[in-house]
């Protein structure tokens, strides 16, 4: 069962009950992330989430862990482009101390000096690790060439020379500017009690004031185009991508067939075509990167440097093929059931259900039912994930961004041309 109650200052709190349950997960969601930064302050919103867990007035950072640990719980944090989220997992009978830890490192977090410069070497030194590994950094220069000109571009990260100026005054501004009473979202999902959690995160939040000063987003343009990165690496990196749909999209479950089918799991067209039938890469799968207002459909692949053109030929193929004609039957129909097994098995994990809450709330500003997520995936059609294929597999979308040592390839004889 779903319950929802927003207090006076604007937090909403929804909640799932779970009787089965031995655990509960409860997360706060800050609609603040990394796409509503200035470019001065890029990166600012995962600086704080760091800070938060280091000390407050009433922990230490090796206090706040230990607690943690006493109980067989989790605590844990994540900044995306569009949210922050701090989230416990524990037994539920101990729902109380998880709603107190966030609480407290959210609202009397103290932002010690000393603390700040520790966090900054470690935050430099995360950015420097996604520099050193080019399966993560592809990722990162794909967004930059797709969204350029938009915060979008950014890395949520930061850079190393926006994260070094970030100071005390700074953080604390935004904090008090973002993390206010209409930015933030309490979801809990397991075995707990509606009225229970409202009184407690009630009386805890009281504090919080109803409204910041958050910045407004600025609504995406996609770019088409061929980015070469060089770098010595022993394969060569790909992502090649294209337009996709927004969160809240009516077509989005198409999206979700089309991504199943293209690359998103092992039985899919690209991991059988280029892994499985050629041996051309070990890694090779597609995913969805979609946000509040718009989103990209991604392919990533690592093959050696003499086969990068083949591979991406064959990518090309694939989304020609979906193009072209429906697809089959006996694929669409596995598909689908590969949907609706990987949906109901996510629901036995309170986390999951907990972070479903928040999701359908920030995006969709509903919720919706396991049963109606289901009657939305038996009622699309191969012919529908043909007609989207069109609309998203366009030339004046394809974005590819190579990454390694591509002096053997001549970018101007890379055509990303599927409509032919």
């Amino acid at each position: 069962m779903i319950k929802q109650t927003i207090l006076d200052n604007g937090i909403r709190i929804i909640t799932e009950q779970i009787p089965v349950a031995h655990s509960v997960s409860l997360g706060a969601w800050v609609a603040t992330g990394s796409r509503h930064e200035d470019a001065a302050l890029s990166g600012i919103s995962h600086f704080a989430e760091h800070m938060f867990f280091k000390g407050t007035g009433h922990r230490t950072a090796r206090m706040i862990a230990r607690e943690i640990d006493a109980v067989g719980g989790m605590l844990n944090a994540f900044t995306s482009h569009e949210f922050c989220c701090y989230y416990a997992k524990m037994l539920s009978h101990n729902l109380p101390l998880a709603t107190d830890l966030i609480s407290d490192i959210l609202l009397d977090s103290v932002f010690d000096l000393e603390e700040i410069e520790k966090e900054r070497r470690i935050i430099l030194n995360e950015i420097a690790m996604v520099e050193d590994t080019p399966d993560d950094q592809i990722h990162e220069l794909f967004g930059r060439l797709f969204w350029k000109n938009n915060p979008l571009a950014r890395p949520i990260l930061g850079t190393a020379e926006t994260v070094a100026h970030f100071d005390r005054d700074t953080l604390l501004r935004f904090v008090a500017d973002c993390y206010c009473g209409e930015n933030l979202l309490i979801t809990a999902a397991g075995k707990l009690e509606h009225d229970k959690v409202v009184d407690q995160v009630a009386s805890e939040f009281s504090s919080v004031p109803a409204a910041g000063h958050g910045s407004p987003i600025e609504s995406p343009v996609c770019h088409g185009g061929i980015d070469v990165r060089e770098k010595s690496l022993e394969q060569i990196h790909i992502c090649l991508g294209t337009k996709a749909l927004p969160q809240n999209d009516p077509d989005r479950y198409a999206l979700y067939f089309l991504n199943t089918i293209l690359g998103g799991s092992m039985s899919s067209r690209l991991f059988q075509s280029i892994r499985e039938d050629r041996g051309l890469a070990y890694s090779i799968y597609s995913y969805l990167n979609c946000h509040s207002d718009t989103g990209a459909q991604i392919v990533y692949a690592a093959t050696a440097p003499d086969q990068a053109l083949y591979v991406i030929d064959l990518i090309l193929a694939e989304l020609k093929n979906l193009i072209r004609e429906p697809v089959p039957a006996y694929e669409f129909n596995a598909a689908r059931e590969q949907l609706r097994g990987n949906l109901l098995l996510s629901l036995e994990n309170t986390e999951n259900r907990m972070t479903r809450l928040a999701k359908n709330e920030l995006y969709l500003g509903t919720q919706l039912s396991i049963e109606q997520a289901m009657t939305q995936l038996e009622s699309v059609t191969a012919d529908q994930v043909c007609r989207l294929a069109n609309e998203l597999f366009r030339d004046e979308y394809l974005t590819l961004q190579l990454l390694g040592d591509a002096g053997r390839i001549d970018k101007t004889s890379i055509d990303l041309t599927v409509k032919n």
